[in-house]
């Protein structure tokens, strides 16, 4: 698929100035230069244009909003000055598996002031004696170079980075929210000692009253037991007179 088509597709009705990323990796170009790009595209922050043939950047429009810009498996071989002059904010390079030999065709990087992160592996340059050393000397920004600083620590997962980002924004969003978890658990604990709080006052309730119905039960039977022993006397008064009568 022709470049240019592939930009037309990839807006899916959008306008170029609301695309921020734009990705049209193995589509071709019809003579070697960017094609379909515009300043339009003035929002634009990622651009990945991995193996489509570009030979040369000439073309490439303005994009001052520009941080990553993905150039890998294609046929460039210098004149990267276009970079500095359309993209002056980029942060991370990729021109791996390009025809960049020397030196001399990555120094107009140097104009690239915020360049954190570049990457030539698969380049021929690479090949070059003390080649990390000689281009963290000639561009002085690099901090990664093929993934790597100048003491072998590896670059951070931007990637990684960023979704850590946004997972951070959705967290941060978490308490102005309507409900949170937080909020139902603490409802479930309120409800459940509410429940525990009835349960106990109507427990207590029935205690009490069966103290009360088993302290009636005791002072009748003591009641019905003096009855009983009045009764008892009653009838042993009545056969001592029987007895007295007889003997009379």
């Amino acid at each position: 698929m022709e470049m240019k088509k592939r930009i037309s597709l990839e807006l899916r009705n959008r306008t170029p100035a609301e695309v921020a990323e734009l990705v049209v990796d193995n589509c071709r170009s019809t003579d070697g230069e960017v094609e379909g790009l515009t300043d339009d595209f003035k929002e634009l922050e990622f651009l990945s244009m991995v193996n489509v043939g570009l030979s040369s950047l000439a073309k490439l429009p303005s994009l001052p909003k520009l941080r990553k810009l993905e150039l890998s498996d294609n046929n460039i071989s210098g004149a990267l000055e276009t970079l500095s002059e359309k993209c002056p904010n980029l942060t991370y390079l990729n021109l791996s598996g390009n025809k960049i030999k020397e030196l001399s065709n990555v120094e107009a990087l140097q104009n690239l002031k915020s360049l954190r992160s570049l990457d030539l592996f698969n380049c021929e340059i690479t090949t070059l004696e003390e080649y990390r050393e000689s281009v963290f000397e000639l561009l002085p920004q690099v901090t990664y170079l093929d993934g790597f600083d100048q003491e072998d620590n590896e670059a951070p997962d931007s990637e990684a980075d960023d979704e850590d980002e946004d997972e951070d924004g959705e967290d941060g969003a978490g308490p102005t929210g309507d409900y949170d978890e937080e909020d139902e658990e603490e409802d479930e604990e309120g409800s459940e000692g509410g429940e525990v709080g009835l349960s106990f006052l109507m427990k207590q309730g029935t205690q009490e009253e069966e103290e009360d119905d088993y302290a009636e039960e005791e002072e009748e039977e003591e009641q019905a037991g003096v009855r009983g022993e009045k009764r008892k006397r009653e009838a042993e008064d009545e056969g001592e007179d029987d007895d007295d009568d007889e003997d009379d």
